[in-house]
């Protein structure tokens, strides 16, 4: 059987949340988030990211996620501005485009959005006859596994608050982005900057569920019904609360995180100690090695990974750790790519 690298939810859930499960039992709770983990929960991330104030749903996926955000903060005018290589812009069926909204993007360094790139599409969009941005989607880790430092989100957060636009960050490998050695932000830091952001479980250790905070007041009143008006409100929505509780208690969130960022940082130095370079600088549990297309055909027999661009005689190939990725499976995959 093949070892998988192609994502980090190819395990169900990390012990410690299907221990949460079997122990509640036949345990009654209150339905639509309501229950008493998910007000835990919901305080337990507060404090994570330091903002007593903020608004915390648990909604299932990060497309429905994206999806109940933007559609809701918008006008129907309003336009969104992301990156080419966005979640939204490239993998979720265009969903966004499905609720009215034009998604506006830029080349991105490294899966980036630069306060210039996002001011040169503002002023692009100058009258009535055309879109008006008005949110900015960015993605903490990016789709190519880079990381924002402290400096590029603020410039970032100021434009946008100079500008009338908001912020929102996608935070589907959050953890991974935020236990990278070359993350200098922290939780407090981003909920400070964005106006909304969320917190990834799928891809952390959860069965499945992202957490979405909400630090602008304007987009708080009504928020419910715009979830359940998405179709995202889980009857048993005790079912996603139950799993942050159980992995943000003892920092085990951290801790799962800091493993999935540890076993790609010993495949990286693997890899360039074998004499190979990558696409962009791996910084969190995504890498993009270059191989040969030999090597990586080698590869393929023993281990799953998807190819991101084909570059001749070499290919650009995705690796992707989890929080219960064995060291073992790193170091036999070194082994066999020497």
């Amino acid at each position: 059987m093949k070892h998988l690298f192609t994502s980090d939810y190819c395990e169900l859930a990390h012990p410690a949340v299907l221990e949460a499960f079997s122990a509640i039992g036949n345990t009654q709770f209150e339905g639509y988030g309501l229950d008493e983990f998910s007000m835990r929960a919901s305080d337990l991330v507060r404090t994570l990211v330091n903002f007593p104030s903020a608004d915390v749903h648990f909604i299932a996926g990060g497309t429905h996620t994206n999806l109940v955000l933007i559609s809701s903060v918008l006008r129907p005018h309003e336009a969104v501005i992301a990156p080419k290589t966005g979640h939204i812009f490239v993998h979720e069926t265009g969903a966004i485009e499905a609720t009215g909204h034009k998604i506006c993007t830029a080349q991105g360094d490294s899966g980036k959005l630069s306060v210039p790139e996002v001011e040169a599409i503002v002023k692009e969009h100058c009258d009535e006859h055309m879109v008006k941005p008005k949110l900015v989607y960015i993605s903490l880790s990016t789709e190519c596994g880079t990381v924002y430092s402290k400096a590029e989100l603020t410039a970032l957060s100021s434009y946008c608050r100079s500008n009338g636009l908001y912020l929102f960050m996608d935070g589907a490998r959050l953890g991974a982005a935020v236990n990278s050695p070359a993350c200098d932000l922290k939780y407090a830091d981003i909920a400070a900057l964005c106006d909304a952001f969320y917190i990834g479980g799928t891809k952390n250790g959860a069965l499945f569920g992202e957490a979405l905070v909400l630090t602008n007041d304007a987009f708080k009143d009504d928020f419910r019904f715009l979830i359940k008006q998405r179709g995202a409100m889980l009857a048993k929505g005790a079912a996603i609360g139950l799993q942050f509780e159980a992995l943000l208690k003892d920092g085990l969130y951290d801790k799962l995180a800091s493993h999935s960022v540890n076993m790609a940082m010993k495949l990286a130095d693997g890899i360039k100690a074998a004499g190979y370079g990558f696409l962009y600088p791996p910084q969190t549990n995504l890498i993009i090695p270059v191989l040969p297309k030999a090597t990586a055909s080698k590869l393929r027999e023993s281990y799953g990974f998807h190819d991101w661009e084909d570059r001749g005689d070499m290919l650009a190939i995705r690796l992707v750790t989890s929080w219960a990725t064995p060291e073992a499976f790193v170091n036999e995959f070194l082994t066999e790519l020497v």
